[in-house]
Parts: structure tokens; sequence; C-alpha cells
């Protein structure tokens, strides 16, 4: 799709651009590309490369355009937004300061330069959570396992793993490798009950709720795994090797920004002027199709709220 041309008279004299675009995954991409498609110009801010996130997915079953791959999926987004002309890239640069005010926000860079437009959209995302931010895990000091994403498919045949938490990833693994002989020991807390159900009937996969996990070293190998479990028993779990899949936090930039109690950032809650999208809105919405709507539909709600137009939820 070409960019449809500029507006005449967008951005205003005193404004750097249309729309000020922070975060460079599939809702920032969406929400640029969106923008773009309307004859909005916009900035977009990435500290790293375009859907850096996206090359961790070794397959996909939940995206439109035959894409199976993350890193796939990737190349087609960046190559998209590199010929995207209304859209200019600011990579390897960090936001360190997002403010708004009545007529525009402003995004201060790592550089010391500043960024105004009329409206900008905020699709920074997650990061993944590590061992010592899980409060339902103990661990001895020092100890760091690796993500489950990390783990060699390839070595695993006929081998237990031991994953802490079922967040996706889980998932993820199982059809990225199908036909491997690994056996997955997954310990994970009610809070991520919802999260297994994708995995639930696979034959390769034991469920194990607890209530925590106390690891414990042990020579020459993964560390033990001391569980209670939520009706008060208590089991010690060895496995081959262990990993984590504990989830995500979000990666608000600092400034005006409204966070819940649980980080995440509702977009409902923020200025008027300040569009959240992607996974910083919510855990319950992390995927790829719902992050690339919500970027485009963050981006069209300013642009035709930038018109004067009634935007209905």
């Amino acid at each position: 799709m070409a960019d449809t041309p500029p507006r005449t008279g967008t951005p205003a004299p005193h404004h750097d651009t249309d729309l000020i675009v922070i975060g460079g995954g599939p809702a920032g991409c969406a929400a640029a590309r969106t923008a773009a498609g309307v004859g909005m110009r916009s900035i977009l801010v990435e500290p790293d490369a375009l859907c850096r996130s996206l090359h961790r997915i070794p397959a996909l079953n939940n995206v439109l355009g035959g894409h199976t791959a993350g890193p796939a999926l990737a190349e087609a987004i960046t190559t998209e937004l590199e010929s995207t002309r209304l859209c200019r890239l600011e990579l390897g640069r960090h936001v360190v300061a997002l403010r708004s005010a009545e007529d525009r926000v402003t995004a201060t860079l790592d550089t010391g330069a500043s960024l105004t437009a009329p409206y900008a959209v905020v699709a920074t995302g997650v990061a993944p959570l590590r061992l010592r931010d899980a409060p339902w895990i103990t661990a001895p000091s020092g100890l760091d396992l690796p993500p489950l994403w990390q783990a060699d498919a390839g070595g695993t045949a006929g081998r237990t793993l031991l994953v802490l938490g079922g967040d996706r990833p889980v998932g993820t693994f199982l059809r990225a490798h199908p036909d491997t002989g690994v056996r997955l020991l997954v310990a994970y807390p009610e809070a991520d009950a919802y999260k297994v159900e994708e995995i639930r009937d696979d034959p390769r996969v034991t469920l194990l709720p607890v209530e925590h996990v106390t690891l414990r070293a042990r020579g020459g190998g993964a560390p033990a795994a001391d569980t209670v479990n939520r009706d008060g028993t208590r089991h010690t779990i060895t496995a081959d090797a262990c990993h984590l899949s504990i989830g995500n936090a979000p990666t608000a930039p600092p400034g005006d920004l409204v966070r819940g109690p649980d980080g995440y950032c509702p977009p409902t809650d923020q200025h008027p002027r300040v569009l959240v999208a992607g996974d910083l809105r919510s855990a319950r919405f992390q995927r790829i199709m719902a992050a690339m709507g919500s970027g485009s539909e963050a981006a069209l709600h300013a642009y035709y709220t930038a018109r004067g137009l009634h935007v209905r939820a």
C-alpha cells in the first residue's frame, strides 16, 4: 500500500511530526504504517532493531500472511517500514521522558534531543522477567536460569526439562519442535493457570501446579526443586536441565504515563494525547495480531481526533 500524500497543514509548524511512535515491535510498526496510509508523518523511536523480540519465536500459529516463524515476520515488517516514506526511523535511541501538555506531547531522547507531536503512540511492550522477579521461587544466590527459548531442541531428545512458569513460550517451544522426544515438567503458580490450557493435552507435558518452589544446587547438573503444592503436599523434583518461562514485565518509558498496580498502562487511563498500544496494555492480550491491531487503531484514533471527528470505542 502506497503512502497517502501528507495533508496540507500537517504537522503544525511548532511540531516535529504528526505522530511520535515509541517502540518498534509489531504494535509500533503497525501504528507507523497505518499513520502513513492516511497521510500522517511519524517518527518511530526504537532502542534496538525493529521487531527484535520476534527473533526469539521459532514457530507462529496466530498471524496472517503465511508466516510460520518469528524471524521471517520480523524481516517482512522491517522491509515494509524501511520503505515507508512518511515514517522516520530513530533506531538505537531511548525515550528517557515523555511529557503531555494541552496541545502536544514531548519525547526526550537519550541524546538530549526532544521531539514534539500532537499525539504519541507508546508501544514499548514487555521484557522477560528474571528469576529474582518471581516471588513464588526461592533460589540460591547467584543462580541464573536460561529462558526456555534458549533450550537446544536438538539435544533434548529423551531428556526431562523442568520449566518454571507456564508462560506461552512453552507452547511455542512444543510447536516448533513437534517431533522432539523431550519431557517437560511445567511448575507454575495459580496466576499462570489460564496460560497452560494450550499445552494441557500435549503428551510431552506434565503440569505441576504449585504454591512455591525452592531450588537447591545439585552437583554436576540442574538444580533440584522442592515444591509446595496447592494442596499443601511437598515433593522434590529433579530433571536434566531447568529453564524459565515466568512471563514478562511492562517496559513503559519514564514520564506522563499512568500505570496500574501490575505495572501495565491501561489505554483508558492515559492523557488524551498519549495512546498505548500492544503488549504494554495488559498481560492478557499479548498476541502478535492483537498488538498489530491495537497499534493501527491507535494511529487512526490520533488521525480522526486531530481532525475533530469523534472516535467511538
